[in-house]
């Protein structure tokens, strides 16, 4: 069977990354609806002019993005959770996943898509009442406005299709990821022996090195039908970076009670947001303006990641990723993490399997009868004393059918044990990174 292969790349660099693509199907004008502004948080003051100026969603946006972080937490949880029969043997492992990469390039394959396939890839990002022209619109509104945040932070996002010349996408496909997508299809002869290196060179010229390859020689398949990328660069610093004189090595405590020596980054006495539950202590720090901002969730004495992780949920998400001003006495390990993340069954079990058999509906794709054989995500972070640096690289391919004032407190917020961390944007809550780290 000949495969059609779609390839999202996300990259970001100190901080996350948003993003990934596929297709796209019917277009539509956004909601009439009145703006409305999520909560707003005063911004981190930096000494540059560098206004921040919240992204404006309608209602109905902002309706699409509570619903969305929730399936970047059924996601996180599928993928994490350990299985005693699987690569992790039960044991917890450091993981980075993209989730809005993850509907960037679902957003676009659902304009090739039709019945209950379409149905099915709505409901899973929770789009159930919004449909391709809703999504197509809050992608669109994202790729356009997130880059434009912070000055200190560079965030770049790029889509690209290539189509082997036996197929042909359909025009509206074609006009819609030019639209919304920003997407310039590219045709190729497959069997030209350069292409995988074209597509290679696109991710690592899009990722600013961080993903110099996403299809091995292995990989390649010249008879696929087409290849679809979409790549997120994102690079920040921290609004108050870490002074690497302070970073020694400690020790840092597994769930199982094993130790490492790792190199643990120190402040103290600056203010944060932080939060303190039954279940976590979480504390936000931020980049640049304060328009993007990791948020760390320690579970709390006697809670495990499997605790934390079960317990929150976008409710939880949206009461607690404030917290309140604290002055902070800060450990945070320096670390790199790394992922290479199969999505087909873990996707089929969220909700969409008809998209993975040969019984899919995508007509309005391409001039064959296609389903997805493939889909996976890459990702990367490298945390330091400056910032955040990460990346991600979300793969699907498809086959022929075939706070309130008041003095703050004082707190010690010490990582020296496995955590999650939250990778978002300020004004709409949306989640572009979610990881933990156990240490390794």
């Amino acid at each position: 069977m000949k495969q059609i292969r779609f390839i999202v790349t996300t990259a970001m660099v100190a901080v996350t990354t948003m993003g990934t693509g596929l297709m796209m199907s019917s277009c539509n004008k956004e909601n009439n609806a009145e703006p409305v502004i999520n909560p707003v948080v005063e911004p981190v003051v930096t000494p540059e002019k560098n206004e921040w100026k919240p992204i404006m969603l309608t209602r109905a946006q902002q309706e699409m993005v509570q619903a969305n972080n929730e399936f970047a937490f059924n996601l996180f949880r599928a993928v994490a959770l350990p299985r005693p029969a699987g690569p992790c043997d039960g044991k917890p492992q450091s993981i980075i996943l993209s989730p809005i990469s993850i509907t960037y390039a679902l957003g676009m394959l659902n304009n090739g898509a039709t019945g209950e396939t379409a149905k099915q890839i709505n409901d899973v990002l929770g789009f159930a009442d919004t449909g391709a022209d809703g999504i197509n619109a809050f992608c669109g509104k994202m790729l356009t406005e997130a880059p434009a945040l912070d000055k200190l932070t560079k965030v770049m996002i790029a889509n690209t299709i290539y189509m082997n010349k036996p197929y042909q996408l359909k025009p509206m496909f074609v006009e819609l990821a030019k639209q919304y997508y920003d997407a310039e299809p590219e045709t190729r002869d497959f069997h030209d022996g350069l292409t995988r290196s074209v597509i290679n060179k696109w991710c690592n010229d899009h990722t600013n090195g961080m993903i110099p390859e996403v299809l091995s020689e292995d990989a390649f398949n010249p008879d696929a039908v087409s290849y679809l990328l979409n790549a997120i660069y994102f690079k920040g610093t921290w609004s108050q970076k870490f002074d690497k004189a302070n970073t020694k090595d400690e020790t840092f405590t597994g769930e199982d009670g094993s130790q490492r020596q790792l190199p643990m980054m120190h402040m103290t006495d600056h203010q944060f947001n932080y939060a303190k539950t039954e279940l976590f202590e979480m504390l936000r720090l931020p980049y640049g303006n304060g328009a993007y901002a990791m948020n760390i969730l320690l579970p709390a004495e006697g809670k495990t990641l499997i605790d934390v992780m079960r317990g929150l949920n976008n409710e939880t998400w949206r009461q607690y990723r404030f917290g309140n001003p604290a002055i902070a006495d800060v450990k945070l390990p320096r670390f790199e993490s790394n992922t290479d993340q199969n999505l087909v069954s873990i996707m089929s079990d969220l909700g969409m399997p008809k998209a993975f058999t040969d019984k899919a509906e995508f007509p309005n794709f391409c001039n064959v009868p296609t389903y997805i054989g493939l889909m996976k995500q890459v990702a990367r972070i490298k945390l330091d004393e400056e910032g955040s640096e990460a990346a991600a690289v979300t793969v699907i391919g498809l086959e022929t059918t075939a706070f309130e004032p008041h003095e703050p407190p004082h707190v010690t917020f010490h990582a020296t044990r496995p955590f999650l961390y939250i990778i978002s944007e300020l004004s709409t809550g949306a989640i572009f990174f979610m990881g933990q780290y156990v240490g390794e």
